[in-house]
């Protein structure tokens, strides 16, 4: 627990005990107990609200790509069809631009 071997937190319950008392320290444990127990819960309910986020989010997520035509984040290996085969006679052959003409001179 936090690194603490039993002989540092019997020190530090020895000092509790030696500053608050022995009437005030059993009220600071129970205070304790309950501020830890409520953010533990309170921990769980935000990553239990995550979680609905997320898998509300993905088909969102997987709407947009559809839309898009791109692929999906997640999903990519599961539900994309495998490419077409292409032969070099299907694809057009490859032209290239005409350079650019040099500009005329301006008349004086």
């Amino acid at each position: 627990m936090f690194g603490l071997g039993m002989g540092e937190l019997l020190v530090i319950l020895v000092l509790a005990l030696l500053f608050l008392g022995p009437k005030k320290l059993p009220d600071l444990a129970s205070t304790l107990g309950k501020a830890i127990r409520q953010f533990r819960k309170a921990t769980s309910e935000l990553t239990d609200q995550l979680e609905v986020d997320e898998s509300v989010k993905q088909p969102l997520r997987e709407l947009k790509a559809a839309l898009r035509d791109e692929p999906v984040p997640h999903v990519i290996a599961t539900q994309q069809p495998a490419p077409p085969a292409t032969t070099a006679a299907a694809t057009p052959p490859a032209t290239t631009p005409e350079p650019p003409k040099p500009p005329k001179p301006d008349k004086v």
